[in-house]
């Protein structure tokens, strides 16, 4: 039987849908099946390969999704793998036009509410994705990105990433300049991924509200790939969002603790923590069969939301799952039909409806139409930046 939570969660998604900050989907559409999307077809249930298909994001509520153009950092050329990303999402909303709405508005955001289908955006995971060009940025904007998170796992030569050595120190003088181009073109500026150096030094050189397409809260779980109160405490006056993300080493301390560990284990037997060799991949078996991995669940990604609220206030909390980008997530957060067991999560600890829509909703269309606010202005004031790396940093 449905709980009465669970039931109010499922009517509050209908009027207010989940907006998701982060999906790889396409990523995982490129190395299962090279893009064939008859051979992959979302719209039938994947459960056995895939997080994400239309029958599972219709039953999560999901009325909007960033779908990742994500490419890995050591790739040699990324900008063309960026492109076939990009050409996958578009194979996928001219192959499903009656329920994927492409968007690159906040105002085609609430139309494709209204029509009652899924609003497609694009983010771009990691600045190696413009090859420090200005106009491979603007590019990727004309082509419908309207993110761009600013680092991946790496550094790249103008912003430190969260998990990587310190480079730059945080932004460098490109850098900035990256930032104030985004704002120019109404590109959303994503600091999830980044180091804190980063964080600090986007908002204090962006002119629009920044978001955290799939990152949670450091003071609950900490590890660098979360925000640290100093920096959600600044989002109120930034107007940006920072999205809980459901990944478990990132949002509980046992699993944090217990990757550490595993990475010590492969390391003590001369393997790289990435090695995904049959020789390593037996280590590391034999390793969780005496260390049971934790297991995080939907309680434990509402103590983030909790934290997040507590600090940065209702108006700055949103989601951003990252499924089809993690091997593991939580109990009751297994794929995407799983939104409606964290809201109902949320109703049992007293957020109200009111809360909720903001969460799944309003705050993640209001921050884009922000920054096209924002936008307007700026190019009434700036041309398109010429500035190279070798200008700006030497």
């Amino acid at each position: 039987m449905t709980s009465p939570s669970l039931q109010a969660a499922r009517e509050l998604l209908r009027e207010f849908p989940v907006v998701d900050g982060h999906n790889d989907l396409p990523w995982a559409m490129r190395k299962q099946a090279r893009y064939d999307l008859d051979a992959l077809d979302i719209a039938r249930h994947q459960n056995a390969r895939l997080h994400t298909d239309l029958p599972r994001l219709r039953e999560g509520g999901v009325g909007a999704q960033y779908w990742s153009v994500y490419v890995p950092c050591d790739l040699p050329d990324p900008v063309p793998a960026t492109l076939e990303q990009i050409d996958c999402v578009r194979q996928l909303l001219a192959r499903y036009p009656a329920d994927l709405a492409p968007a690159l508005t906040a105002a085609d955001m609430e139309t494709a509410r209204k029509d009652g289908r899924i609003a497609s955006l694009m983010g771009a995971e990691g600045g190696h994705s413009i090859a420090n060009s200005l106009g491979t940025l603007r590019g990727l904007y004309g082509l419908g990105v309207r993110y761009m998170t600013l680092t991946h796992n790496d550094n790249v030569a103008w912003a430190d990433s969260a998990t990587d050595e310190p480079g730059v120190g945080g932004l460098s003088d490109f850098g900035r300049e990256v930032v104030r181009e985004m704002n120019r073109l109404g590109m959303l500026v994503d600091l999830s991924h980044v180091a804190a150096t980063t964080m600090r030094d986007a908002l204090d050189t962006t002119e629009a509200p920044v978001i955290f397409s799939h990152s949670s809260a450091r003071a609950v779980c900490d590890h660098p790939r979360n925000v640290p109160d100093d920096v959600l405490e600044r989002l109120p006056a930034n107007g940006g969002v920072a999205m809980v993300t459901f990944v478990p080493k990132f949002v509980l301390q046992a699993a944090v603790d217990w990757t550490a560990a595993a990475d010590d284990n492969m390391r003590a037997h001369g393997l790289h923590p990435l090695d995904t060799t049959p020789e390593a991949m037996k280590v590391h078996r034999a390793f969780e069969e005496r260390t049971p991995r934790p297991v995080a669940t939907v309680a434990t990604v509402a103590d983030h939301l909790d934290h997040m609220r507590e600090v940065a206030g209702i108006d700055h909390v949103g989601i951003g799952g990252d499924y089809d980008g993690t091997a593991f997530t939580p109990d009751g957060l297994g794929d995407v039909s799983g939104y409606p067991n964290l809201i109902a999560e949320l109703l049992d600890r007293g957020w109200s409806r009111a809360d909720l829509a903001k969460l799944t909703w309003q705050n993640a269309v209001r921050v884009l139409g922000a920054a096209e606010d924002v936008a307007r202005d700026v190019q009434t004031r700036r041309a398109p930046s010429h500035a190279t790396i070798e200008d700006l940093d030497g």
